[in-house]
């Protein structure tokens, strides 16, 4: 492993009081959130989603619904390539603490949840852009996502992740709109219902780069599985509560962010195609700006090409040619 990738963790609330940092990627679910006049109303709102859901699928010894509350923390990864001291916002992932009003205890919950890269970023917006001008059939490169996913792993195995935090992270996204989604028999008593998919998309071939693996779920009340990435056993290595805080905070940006999928107004049956064009959907109150969003993508991926690919290249390319665990 190469000791000169610094890794620096910094964390900070995400509360109706957060504003994101210059580092922060502005496209990331919570930064969107935090903007505009409406800032603080959308980030009360959004967390009294989360504790709304937490409560109802943690309904044990709960009689009123109101027993547990989420906190979250933003968790920034900034990366120094040649132990310089200039650093590379690399990665920004979402941590749970769920607080027991009950008896006053407040309990670790998952890293990971939401995921950002600007690396993944640059991958998506440029390099597949790049790759595919004036194809007729769709294909990625031989090593796409090779360097994002060997980073990542390098993260995950770093003294700095060890010493913050004890299990390895849980990221929830959404399903794939390209694939088909199966109905099992198999019903987690937390994550509810699983579904199988037809074939890998190209965000799990992605992620499995990146050393974790997909399980889809539709947890109780939801209307769609969910795609939940991991590296060891999900329904194993993590208790009911930490499932659920992972659950309530996902549901909640997805049901703001998708909400032709998690909002929808029917439920997924037996097999289920998500369609971002459905109409039947009901919005939340809180305001989103998906096109800014979109177009945002491409300009962070083109900051990562000049300000970390382009200058780090040599380096980048020889240590990802040789990395392994």
């Amino acid at each position: 492993m190469n000791k000169q990738f610094k890794f620096t963790i910094k964390s900070i609330s995400f509360d109706e009081n957060y504003n994101p940092s210059e580092n922060t990627r502005i496209t990331t679910n919570f930064a969107n959130l935090a903007r505009g006049n409406k800032r603080q109303e959308n980030l009360r709102n959004a967390l009294t989603m989360i504790d709304d859901r937490f409560n109802s699928l943690a309904h044990w010894d709960n009689p009123n619904s109101d027993r547990y509350s989420v906190e979250l923390e933003i968790i920034s990864v900034e990366m120094d390539i040649e132990g310089k001291g200039q650093t590379f916002p690399a990665i920004e992932i979402l941590k749970t603490n769920i607080v027991d009003k009950k008896t006053n205890e407040r309990i670790e919950g998952i890293v990971g949840n939401n995921f950002s890269s600007y690396v993944r970023d640059y991958d998506f917006s440029v390099v597949l852009l790049e790759h595919n001008k004036n194809k007729t059939e769709f294909t990625t490169p031989d090593n796409f996502g090779d360097l994002h996913g060997n980073l990542f792993k390098h993260f995950i195995n770093s003294d700095s992740y060890k010493q913050n935090f004890t299990k390895t992270p849980v990221i929830c996204l959404s399903v794939s709109s390209k694939n088909t989604y199966h109905r099992t028999e198999y019903e987690h008593p937390v994550l509810g219902v699983e579904y199988l998919q037809n074939e890998l998309s190209m965000t799990d071939l992605y992620f499995n780069k990146m050393g974790l693996q997909a399980r889809y779920f539709m947890p109780k009340n939801s209307v769609a599985p969910f795609a939940f990435y991991f590296a060891g056993d999900l329904t194993g290595d993590y208790t009911n509560l930490e499932l659920i805080s992972t659950i309530s905070t996902m549901e909640t940006f997805q049901k703001i962010y998708r909400p032709e999928i998690y909002n929808a107004n029917s439920t997924a049956g037996q097999e289920y195609q998500p369609n971002l064009s459905n109409q039947n959907y009901s919005l939340t109150d809180i305001v989103y700006d998906r096109e800014e969003r979109s177009q945002l993508a491409i300009e962070q991926g083109k900051f990562t090409e000049e300000n970390f690919i382009k200058p780090y290249r040599a380096i980048l390319e020889q240590w990802s040619a040789n990395y392994a665990l």
